[in-house]
């Protein structure tokens, strides 16, 4: 996920994202990616609101889209009660939501989003769930990362399993999970050995 977002470089091979090389045109690959890290941080002295504004900029949005695109990312991700009080009264959960917000704010093809249900409460989490969802339905791509096996399986369409900094598995729930066992089952049979219980 960090070589996608152009965090660190690969010391081999290409990273393209819709397209564009991340490292030959950084900037192409980024306006392309919503990148959600698995820790919010939002300036504490920001509001929701300013926050978003700020994302904005970076993005170099003009200020038609960006009040648009600011209205309709605080009614999608229901931030609105919490939009105008500073980010240093939020909880990890309001927090994780505004920065949700900020990757899909300029309309990125693709969305990086690392432990997407770390902190939200069960009502938050099937938000999330549905804005992903409606996002591939859209024509979007989601790269997800996380620990919660039961997540995985309802959301991804294709998996991955790194064990030890090394991918040991891909491919659809079907195959990797085989017949009739659960993605857990499966999880702990190909990294089964090593120590992992």
């Amino acid at each position: 996920m960090k070589l996608a977002a152009g965090l660190i470089r690969p010391t081999s091979g290409r990273v393209l994202v819709a397209g564009s090389d991340v490292q030959k045109d950084p900037l192409a690959a980024k306006r392309q990616i919503g990148f959600i890290p698995d820790n919010p941080y939002i300036y504490e002295a920001l509001t929701g609101r300013e926050f978003l504004h700020f994302c904005a900029g970076l993005f170099k949005m003009n200020s038609a889209v960006t009040e648009a695109k600011v209205g309709e990312m605080l009614e999608l991700f229901n931030i609105g009660a919490w939009a105008d009080r500073r980010a240093g009264e939020y909880s990890h959960g309001m927090k994780q939501r505004v920065v949700m917000a900020s990757g899909f704010l300029h309309s990125p093809k693709v969305i990086l989003i690392d432990e997407p249900m770390v902190g939200l409460d069960p009502a938050a989490m099937r938000l999330v769930k549905k804005v992903l969802r409606g996002f591939i339905e859209a024509g979007g791509s989601v790269f997800l990362s996380t620990h919660t096996l039961a997540d995985a399986e309802e959301l991804c369409d294709r998996i991955g399993i790194i064990h030890r900094g090394r991918l040991v598995a891909c491919g659809t729930l079907d195959e990797i999970r085989g017949a009739g066992e659960r993605l857990e089952d499966a999880f702990l049979a190909v990294t089964a050995g090593d120590g992992v219980l």
